[in-house]
């Protein structure tokens, strides 16, 4: 592959380890290593446990670049090549289940780097990333030496974006992602000792992890790192200690289980206002719209729900991402797909009206869903009335969001629910009368063609929704 000569952009949320950095260059992921990391990568690439992780997909494909373009600094002693994630997502937009199993790849990684004489130097969610259903181990630069008498140093990490994240789900039934959205570096132990005292001391996991965690913690807050590490050394700790702590966790870790509270959601495909009709032509014209024009890289899915249409984008496109608002129906999404081997579709939990925003440094560490979501397709099916009306978002500023998705010239498949249909008089008889005066398929219709170019319209036959195929800026 022919590397790009100018236009390489640092990844924001890759500038905590100076001792590598990620850049993009054209569609490749480059990072940069220095001296001594390049030599780690050297010898990591000798060890017998590393190419099988890379051979099974678990750690991303990575391949030296020889000779190192010059476009992405002259400090870096070498450069990697990593494979291109099609879509990167943030741990509070994952399910319970999707979290699990994010953790245990952390695990099972380290658990095979130990016995050779590596570890990781990070423990964070944020080095996890999906090809559809299936986790991936993105930071390479994370493998390092383990020395004897040294803790895991992402053991820390590990604890606040996973492990917490977790024990809330599983043992008060709590949401995780809220906490998580709210804290770049996770939840941390104080506040997890709060929730977790009296009785719920015994829960699994709690007294070790949180208390006893907690406790080290604040003992050692004036050492440091070199004082920590010689006390571990003198009182006998090993690396097969190490060892035999990871397996703890992931024992742990395999017994935390969740199930979300059921909803209207998990059965809406049953219960909807559907006919077998309106199904039928709903998904003719989608795979219509879908299959006129180039074939899409991206698609979104928008309210995606059990992922019927997902599964159907999926035909036409090469990715596609499902959001949806409902963690319970994105969790047994992602566990259905999870069985099959998708890889080729991510669900993700996410509040429509309230969008992942940027976060971390300067709000950009993280980026926000409408800085990622750049698509060539965009499925919006059963979800304007939801914002319009359930959510008092304006019709124009709901068009114009869905429109800012999108790359140039993208496909837009957008559902109209007719203010007399069954669910519009649901949403609208909560709300004050009169309220949506401009909630009309003709105003709807103007400010979509405004928009966009109108190539396709359809009236699904129980006349109470119509359909529309778009081109962004036609």
């Amino acid at each position: 592959m022919t590397i790009p000569r100018t236009g390489a952009r640092a990844e924001p949320g890759s500038f905590r380890d100076p001792a590598n950095r990620v850049f993009h260059l054209g569609d490749d992921v480059l990072r940069g290593l220095d001296e001594r990391a390049a030599r780690e990568w050297r010898a990591l690439t000798a060890t017998d446990f590393f190419p099988p992780l890379l051979a099974a997909g678990k750690v991303c494909a990575t391949e030296p670049v020889d000779p190192a373009p010059a476009t992405v600094g002259a400090r870096w002693a070498a450069v990697l090549r990593h494979e291109r994630i099609p879509f990167v997502s943030h741990p509070y937009e994952w399910s319970f289940a999707m979290l699990r199993d994010a953790a245990l790849l952390h695990l099972e990684i380290l658990r095979a780097a130990l016995p050779a004489a590596f570890t990781l130097k990070d423990g964070s969610a944020y080095n996890v990333q999906w090809r559809g259903a299936e986790p991936v181990f993105i930071d390479v630069g994370s493998f390092t030496p383990a020395r004897d008498g040294e803790p895991w140093a992402g053991y820390r990490q590990y604890c606040q974006t996973l492990l917490y994240p977790l024990l809330l789900g599983a043992h008060l039934g709590l949401d995780f992602r809220p906490w998580l959205r709210a804290q770049v570096d996770g939840i941390e132990p104080d506040q997890m000792r709060r929730l977790f005292g009296g009785a719920r001391r015994l829960l699994p996991g709690v007294l070790t992890h949180v208390h006893l965690h907690g406790a080290m913690q604040r003992r050692n807050a004036r050492a440091s790192t070199a004082d920590v590490r010689s006390q571990l050394r003198a009182a006998g700790y090993s690396r097969e200690l190490a060892l035999a702590t990871v397996r703890g966790i992931e024992k742990l870790v395999r017994r935390l289980e969740h199930q979300p509270a059921a909803s209207h959601w998990v059965d809406y495909q049953r219960t909807c206002a559907y006919t077998a009709d309106d199904r039928a032509a709903k998904e003719r014209f989608v795979a219509g719209a879908l299959a006129d024009g180039p074939r899409p890289r991206l698609v979104l899915d928008l309210g995606a729900n059990d992922g019927r249409y997902a599964r159907l984008a999926a035909r036409h496109a090469d990715y596609v991402v499902a959001v949806e608002q409902d963690p319970a129906v994105v969790d047994g999404l992602y566990r259905a797909l999870r069985a099959e081997g998708q890889r080729r579709i991510l669900p993700l939990v996410m509040d429509l009206a309230d969008p992942s925003p940027g976060g971390g440094w300067r709000g950009v560490e993280r980026a926000s869903f409408a800085d990622r979501a750049r698509a060539d397709a965009v499925l919006a099916l059963a979800v304007v009335h939801h914002l319009a009306i359930g959510r008092n978002v304006p019709l124009p500023e709901v068009l114009d969001w869905l429109v800012g998705l999108t790359a140039p010239g993208a496909r837009i498949v957008v559902e109209f629910v007719h203010p007399e249909d069954p669910m519009a008089r649901r949403l609208l008889a909560n709300k004050p009368e009169g309220l949506f005066p401009d909630y009309r398929r003709a105003e709807f219709e103007r400010l979509l063609g405004a928009r966009c170019g109108i190539t396709r319209r359809l009236d699904l036959p129980s006349g109470t929704r119509t359909l529309y195929a778009a081109v962004a800026g036609g």
